[in-house]
C-alpha cells in the first residue's frame, strides 16, 4: 500500500441471500474509485463469512450468463487491527502465517442483508476505530428491520401504509382480523432482508399461507402491509459537506410478468424495466417526496447515503416505504442514476463518499 495515498478497502459479498447482489455492487464501486487518488483492496467475504483478499479489478464482479458472482474460498482469512491503538489489518494463512496487510484509511462495506448491512459489521469496525461509508451501528439496524423501521418513521410523523408483523411462532390465523381489516391486495415480506427477496403481492386471501413461508424462508418474522395503488419512486440521499442532500426523484416502471420490481426484475430482466430519472412528477410532489426522503433519513438516524422509496397516489399523496442504508449501488442502480440526474456522476458520488467518510470521527457522532 503506498504511503502517499489514502488506502480504502471495498468490503462485500457475506453470509446473506443477497450475497452476489453485494458483489456486483462492489464492481460498481471497484470501478469508479479513482486510483490516482486512492489505493485499494478488495476484501470479500464467502458465503460462509471468510474474510478474504479479492480481486480488486471491477469485471470480476460481473453477472454472466444470468449468474451472480461469489466470492470463493481461499487459503486465508482477513483480520481486522486487534485494538483501536493498532491500525493494522493481516492475513493469517492456513498453515498459520501471519503477514501484514498494513492500515486501512477507509472501509466501504457494500454488504446487503443481514450479517453487513444490519450493524453487524459496522459494530465490528467501530470497535477498533476504522473509520468506513454509511450508517452506523443503530441505523444500520433500525434500517434493516421494516417493524422498527416503521415505528422510527411513526415517532418522526410520516405517513405510511399499515401493517401487521408476524414474529416468529405466530399463527397467521390468530391474526386473520388484523390481516383482513388491511385489504386488497397485499405485499408480504421478510421483515429483514432486501433486494425484493420473499417478497410477494397478494391479490387473492388463499395464496396468503404460501406467501407467506416464502418469505419466512427469508426471515422468521414476516411482515404483511396493505398494497398501494401508486407509482414507484425513489429518492437518493447523499451527505456533503453541506449536509444530507436529496437527489431529484426516480421512477420504476416494470413490464412483462412483473406485478413489481422483484429480485429478477432488479437484476436479470432490465429489458421489463424502465428507471426514469427524473420522474415525472409535478414540482410541487417532487419537493413532498425529496422533504419526506430527508425526514426518513433524519428518523433513523442515517449517515453517508441512503436510498428512501416511497409511493405517490393519483391524487398526489405520498406514503414512505422504506429506507435503505446500502442501496444497490452499480451504475444501473438508482441511488447512481438518480444523482446522475441531479448533476453528480458516478465517480464523483465515490468520491464524496470516501471523502466524507474520511473526514467522520470515530465513537459516538
Amino acid at each position: 500500500m503506498g504511503a502517499e495515498r489514502p488506502t480504502v478497502a471495498v468490503l462485500f459479498g457475506g453470509r446473506s441471500s443477497e450475497h452476489g447482489v453485494s458483489c456486483v455492487t462492489a464492481g460498481g464501486v471497484l470501478a469508479a474509485i479513482d486510483r490516482a487518488e486512492w489505493d485499494v483492496v478488495a476484501v470479500g467475504i464467502t458465503p460462509e463469512g471468510r474474510w478474504t483478499i479479492a480481486s480488486a479489478e471491477a469485471s470480476d464482479w460481473a453477472i454472466r450468463d444470468g449468474e451472480m458472482p461469489t466470492v470463493s474460498t481461499a487459503s486465508h482469512t482477513v483480520i481486522p487491527p486487534r485494538d483501536a491503538s493498532d491500525p493494522v489489518w493481516r492475513v493469517v494463512g492456513d498453515d498459520g502465517s501471519v503477514r501484514d496487510l498494513g492500515a486501512i484509511d477507509v472501509v466501504f462495506p457494500v454488504l446487503h442483508g443481514p450479517w453487513g448491512e444490519d450493524g453487524t459489521v459496522q459494530g465490528v469496525l467501530e470497535l477498533v476505530d476504522v473509520k468506513f461509508v454509511g450508517a452506523g451501528v443503530l441505523a444500520s439496524a433500525v434500517g434493516m428491520d421494516k417493524q422498527f423501521m416503521r415505528a422510527a418513521f411513526r415517532e418522526a410523523g410520516l405517513p405510511m401504509t399499515p401493517a401487521v408483523v408476524l414474529h416468529p411462532g405466530d399463527d397467521p390465523q390468530d391474526r386473520y382480523e388484523e390481516i383482513e381489516a388491511l385489504g386488497l391486495p397485499l405485499f408480504v415480506k421478510p421483515a429483514r432482508a432486501g433486494s425484493s427477496m420473499g417478497i410477494t403481492r397478494v391479490d387473492d386471501p388463499a395464496l396468503l399461507v404460501a406467501a407467506i413461508a416464502d418469505a419466512a424462508k427469508h426471515d422468521p418474522k414476516v411482515l404483511i402491509e396493505r398494497g398501494v395503488v401508486g407509482r414507484e419512486i425513489e429518492t437518493a440521499v447523499l451527505v456533503t459537506s453541506d449536509g444530507p442532500q436529496a437527489s431529484l426523484p426516480g421512477e420504476i416502471v416494470t413490464g412483462g410478468d412483473h406485478d413489481f420490481y422483484d429480485f429478477e426484475a432488479k437484476y436479470l430482466d432490465e429489458g421489463n424495466v424502465q428507471l426514469l430519472c427524473p420522474a415525472d412528477l409535478s414540482d410541487a410532489v417532487s419537493d413532498v417526496v425529496r422533504a419526506i426522503a430527508l425526514r426518513a433519513f433524519r428518523a433513523v438516524g442515517a449517515e453517508s447515503l441512503a436510498r428512501v422509496d416511497c409511493f405517490v397516489s393519483d391524487d398526489g399523496t405520498v406514503t414512505v416505504n422504506e429506507i435503505n442504508t446500502m442501496p444497490g449501488f452499480t451504475p444501473t442502480s438508482m441511488y447512481p442514476r438518480m444523482w446522475s440526474a441531479t448533476g453528480v456522476d458516478y465517480p464523483a458520488l465515490v468520491a464524496t463518499l470516501l471523502t466524507t467518510a474520511l473526514e467522520r470521527s470515530v465513537g459516538l457522532r
